[in-house]
């Protein structure tokens, strides 16, 4: 199943906390995790967080100001955000494909503004204060049952598919064969749930993969891996590995 690194720790960094938790087991078809990202105190200099290509999408609530929340993808290629001195940040990462972006217009990369949308989130903020991450748990589980009894998460029977034939899959047209479509079908469909093309999609999953350990799946041989992982993540895989714990 897809079990995706959605950032690399600085490990010259000690004092940046960053840690995941399951949501319940009637949600994760929906929700990958929930996430928390915070500092000890003041940190010396700006940190940059290297957040790494997913495909997922992300309900970020800012906890030093409780106005700044939405919702996020990123790109297909690494990004890197000046998250500043002093953070605090709780997330859901949804897996790719469930969140309906038709409905609730979603950004690319950091959420750093006040949120104008419809949804519940500032509330949901506001809710959050105070609480240690485990306390917040419940509330963010209550936000997703909400968001699919109104129908802005929903399964993806695509990408399901997808996930649990990862190791079957070198090409797009395996994963078009896989998910019982035509090429363009996918095409459609990937783009409109996922916000990624066919192509693009396998790339993040390659990268993912190889995250997980299998360093050269799907891929033609040694060098192909290491010139395709650089020019997603900008590093090579051994300076990667020196720099960053995923």
């Amino acid at each position: 199943m897809y079990d995706p690194k959605g950032n690399g720790k600085d490990k010259a960094v000690q004092t940046v906390h960053f840690v995941e938790a399951e949501p319940p087991s009637h949600l994760r078809g929906i929700v990958h995790r929930y996430l928390e990202l915070k500092t000890d105190g003041v940190l010396p200099e700006d940190y940059r967080f290297h957040a790494l290509p997913d495909a997922c999408a992300y309900v970020v609530f800012d906890q030093r100001d409780r106005n700044i929340t939405g919702v996020s993808k990123l790109r297909a290629t690494s990004e890197e955000f000046n998250l500043g001195r002093s953070f605090h940040f709780v997330n859901i990462r949804f897996l790719p494909g469930v969140w309906q972006s038709s409905v609730e217009p979603v950004s690319h990369g950091m959420v750093d503004a006040a949120y104008t949308g419809e949804l519940p989130l500032i509330e949901v903020n506001q809710e959050l204060a105070g609480r240690d991450f485990a306390d917040q748990q419940n509330t963010l589980t209550t936000l997703v049952e909400e968001l699919i009894n109104r129908k802005l998460v929903d399964v993806n029977p695509v990408t399901e598919k997808i996930f649990q034939h990862l190791d079957d899959i070198q090409s797009v047209a395996d994963m078009a064969e896989i998910s019982h479509l035509s090429p363009r079908q996918l095409q459609r469909t990937l783009k409109r749930t996922t916000g990624f093309a066919p192509h693009d999609f396998l790339k993040i999953l390659r990268l993912q993969q190889s995250l997980n350990g299998n360093d050269t799946w799907s891929y033609a041989d040694q060098s192909h891996f290491i010139h395709s992982f650089r020019k997603a993540t900008g590093y090579t895989p051994g300076k990667y590995a020196r720099k960053f714990d995923v």
